[in-house]
């Protein structure tokens, strides 16, 4: 029973999650032909490898199309008395998911693709033998490439294991996840779509739970945290009697949960903390909540002087504030339909916003052309 216990309570790794969120490959451009002094030649280039965004793509699927994970561009040809101009090596285009971030081995950011058909060129091919290389081609672009995928979603829960996102997720919308009453349920990202009566969708994303540590990239960690960082809103889910991972660790109650879940955000990127976000306090169907629930909500009240009790490495630095707190009950779906109405009002008003901000961004990048237009015409009449 023991050994059993252990089994449950030990973070999955990313093979046992079946999904893949990071994938390291080996790229090669393809080496340039040879020249032909005899004729002044010139070999071909090697061709390229290109990374390219494909909405509905997983990385399983690349590793399954290419399971030695090298990815190899063509050779250029080599000059000959037929062909002084030897062809171009054959670009290798690989489909990749969209939401991935190019990486190399020192974590410099190649691109990043979030829309399908965006592309970017990993691994340049050798340019061919000429007269001013002695005829000699160049080899291609070596390296390895990380790819880093970052699920886009609406919404993103934030909370530790067993706070009953995933009984949330399939109350509030068409998924069906793996629901028990034991950490680490959510063995990889589930999303959920939230439709409401007018057909506005909004994308709700159960992501593996948190545990104390995961900035250090303990338990699911960064396999957590990455995906946080492409959601428009933050939605907080905190058991109302509190949290205990295992025998060995401390109880948390539902407070010292918030303040926790605040400073592994901040403790991994401090912008995190900026984000929109709300606050639901789950469970409170069970008998005591009301009382545990308004001890949280005092002590959310005064969190300055309530954050000063908890131990100095539980005290987040900044405080998430929250758009609005709600008590519900993700098992008997009470409280629910209000917090979707939030949800919904909190995400219309971030989406006028960022589209009076592109369009803005219209504006000025019309303003910019217009005056260069008028700068290029007075020149032409000054010459």
């Amino acid at each position: 029973m023991v050994f059993l216990t252990r089994i449950l309570f030990r973070a999955p790794t990313a093979r046992k999650r079946g999904f893949v969120d990071k994938l390291r490959v080996y790229v090669r451009g393809g080496s340039g032909g040879m020249g032909l002094p005899k004729y002044n030649g010139r070999g071909g280039d090697g061709g390229h490898v290109i990374f390219v965004a494909k909405e509905d793509m997983t990385l399983k699927q690349v590793i399954d199309s290419t399971p030695n994970k090298r990815f190899i561009a063509g050779i250029g040809a080599n000059a000959s008395r037929r062909a002084i101009q030897g062809d171009k090596g054959h670009n290798l285009t690989v489909e990749v998911p969209t939401g991935i971030t190019l990486l190399t081995d020192t974590k410099q950011v190649i691109a990043t693709l979030n829309q399908p058909g965006d592309q970017a060129t990993v691994a340049k091919g050798g340019a061919g033998g000429a007269h001013w290389s002695d005829f000699h081609p160049k080899k291609g672009q070596i390296r390895s490439v990380t790819l880093e995928l970052k699920l886009i979603s609406d919404i993103g829960l934030v909370g530790f294991p067993n706070a009953g996102k995933s009984t949330l997720l399939k109350a509030v919308s068409s998924a069906d996840p793996k629901i028990a009453d034991y950490p680490f349920t959510t063995m990889r990202p589930q999303i959920g779509i939230i439709q409401y009566q007018d057909l506005r969708r909004v994308s709700l994303a159960d992501l593996p739970g948190l545990i104390e540590g995961a900035h250090h990239n303990a338990g699911m960690g960064h396999h957590f945290l990455r995906h946080v960082e492409r959601t428009k809103l933050l939605l907080f889910m905190v058991d109302v009697h509190g949290f205990i991972l295992s025998m060995k660790h401390p109880h948390r109650t539902a407070f010292q949960t918030v303040a926790l879940l605040m400073k592994e955000l901040e403790l991994y990127k401090t912008d995190l903390v900026d984000k929109p976000a709300v606050l639901a306090i789950n469970k409170m169907d069970i008998e005591g909540a009301g009382d545990k629930a308004k001890e949280l909500l005092d002590k959310l009240d005064n969190f300055e002087d309530a954050v000063m009790e908890l131990p100095k490495d539980m005290r987040p630095r900044r405080q998430v504030q929250f758009d609005d707190i709600f008590q519900i009950s993700a098992k008997e779906k009470q409280g629910l339909d209000k917090m979707k109405g939030k949800i919904r009002e909190i995400l219309d008003e971030k989406l006028e916003e960022e589209q009076k901000e592109e369009k803005q961004q219209r504006i000025r990048r019309l303003q910019k052309e217009a005056s260069f237009g008028r700068t290029v015409e007075k020149t032409v009449d000054i010459v």
